[in-house]
């Protein structure tokens, strides 16, 4: 079954389903006509019972006689008076003699109404049903027994039955044709989604697949699928975006880098010009392996999560070892560097991921921010530890904020300077790998950056399931 198409699997199913409840219903009109008959001849046994006995009452009316035209239907129906011991003492023709009940019935009969099927009567070759009950004729106590065939019931039965193995099978048919044809409506509007689907590539952005406005699982489908084209679409467009923009950035330095070394070639006069420029062509070196190394983190992470060494940290030596890392450049610019952190706080992390994210955070404010340089840690409410970073310089404009973690991201003003524009983005990722984020505030010229981890980190195992700068999320 599974090898055939859908709409046959579905005309089939509906096929099956028909003819259990076309034989079902069959099977019960067939029963509750054939009761019903039975229920009709049983009364209409006990009403002529009835009209007989109050005839017999009279002991010159006879059943071969007086009765037989208004009671009696000839081929049909009988009757004949039988006395205690099964003797015939009247009949309707062409019962005859022969008793109609055997003794043992005869005397049930004369306690009460008896009800008897019989194979079939004389002169009457039919099956034929019997009731048999009391009556007094002239102070003696006898059994009437009146009869009718059941051959109108058989017949009705027997109609009923043909016209059912007629219609039957011929509403099957209609039923499973009507399915087949319902399958193959609804099944359209997944052929069409499926030639759109085959069509959509990524030199054609903006193909959505067709969604049938029927308000049911279809049109789920569809919208979902939709949904997700758009992120994908989205993830490919900044992925190109990503590319560009990593592209410009290595180009910087790589031509720069070439200018440097070329003038120590061909264009250096003197051992101080050549030095000057191998120290010009080193620090574009330098930055050239950072920025290596800023994309391999985040294409590391992209690639299905970023490797984490989780260890608990005490807060205080986290913060104490990333401010010994840059206390000179503080020290060089006269700017504070100061650690503020209780005692005895602790999460689980990587040492060195997050010193990293934190280094970043104060590299960003001694370049581009002013006042003094504030590393602080504190525990919040729902057990998150955040970790601070906080400088009086320019600040961020509003409308940088929303972007600032995101790659390339450059602040307009304020925060202008050298840099690809990954420091921040790294932090996210470092952030959400260890299931945390990463915030930024600015107003009244202090700005913080800090990032919050749960206290017993969610990055408990070796590798983080998260994708923080994934190219699915809405920030990278």
């Amino acid at each position: 079954m599974r090898r055939l198409p859908i709409r046959v699997r579905v005309a089939a199913a509906f096929a099956v389903a028909m003819a259990i409840v076309l034989s079902g219903t069959g099977l019960f009109l067939y029963e509750k006509l054939g009761t019903d008959l039975s229920r009709a001849l049983n009364q209409d046994l006990r009403l002529r019972g009835q009209d007989l006995s109050a005839l017999l009452a009279d002991r010159s009316a006879s059943l071969a006689g007086e009765s037989r035209g208004r009671l009696i239907e000839s081929g049909e129906s009988f009757a004949q008076l039988i006395d205690a011991r099964a003797g015939v003492l009247d009949a309707t023709r062409p019962i005859g003699r022969r008793p109609l009940l055997t003794p043992p019935e005869v005397r049930r009969a004369s306690r009460g109404n008896t009800f008897v099927d019989v194979a079939g009567v004389p002169g009457l070759d039919e099956p034929a049903r019997l009731l048999g009950l009391p009556i007094d004729r002239g102070g003696r106590r006898l059994v009437l027994v009146v009869g009718a065939t059941r051959e109108n019931r058989a017949e009705a039965l027997r109609s009923l039955r043909t016209e059912l193995l007629v219609a039957g099978p011929f509403a099957l048919v209609l039923a499973t044709a009507l399915g087949y044809l319902l399958a193959g409506a609804g099944l359209r509007a997944v052929e069409a989604m499926r030639r759109r689907a085959a069509a959509i590539s990524a030199d054609r952005p903006g193909e959505r697949l067709p969604v049938p406005p029927t308000g049911d699982e279809l049109e789920r489908l569809g919208t979902t699928l939709n949904g997700m084209l758009a992120r994908l679409e989205s993830a490919l467009e900044r992925e190109r975006g990503f590319v560009a923009e990593a592209g410009h950035e290595l180009r910087t330095p790589l031509a720069l880098l070439r200018a440097e070394l070329d003038f120590a070639l061909h264009h250096a006069e003197s051992e101080e010009e050549l030095r000057e420029a191998l120290r010009e062509a080193s620090a574009e070196t330098d930055r050239l392996v950072q920025l290596a190394g800023d994309l391999l983190l985040i294409a590391s992470s992209d690639a299905g999560g970023l490797a984490l060494r989780v260890e608990p940290i005490p807060a205080g030596e986290l913060l104490e070892s990333v401010r010994n890392r840059f206390a000179w450049r503080a020290e060089a610019a006269s700017r504070p560097l100061e650690v503020d952190t209780p005692a005895g706080l602790e999460l689980k992390g990587d040492r060195l991921r997050l010193e990293q994210a934190l280094g970043n955070l104060v590299e960003n404010a001694l370049r581009h921010g002013g006042g003094e340089v504030r590393l602080s840690a504190r525990l919040v409410a729902g057990g998150t530890v955040e970790l601070h970073v906080t400088d009086r310089g320019g600040g961020f404009g509003e409308e940088f904020l929303d972007r600032a973690f995101d790659r390339f991201s450059r602040a307009d003003a304020g925060r202008s300077g050298g840099g690809a524009g990954l420091g921040l983005a790294i932090v996210e990722t470092i952030a959400r790998a260890h299931g945390g984020v990463a915030r930024a505030e600015s107003s009244g010229g202090l700005t913080d950056v800090w990032v919050s981890l749960p206290q017993g980190s969610e990055a408990s195992t070796r590798r983080s399931t998260s994708r923080a700068a994934s190219s699915m999320s809405p920030r990278t």
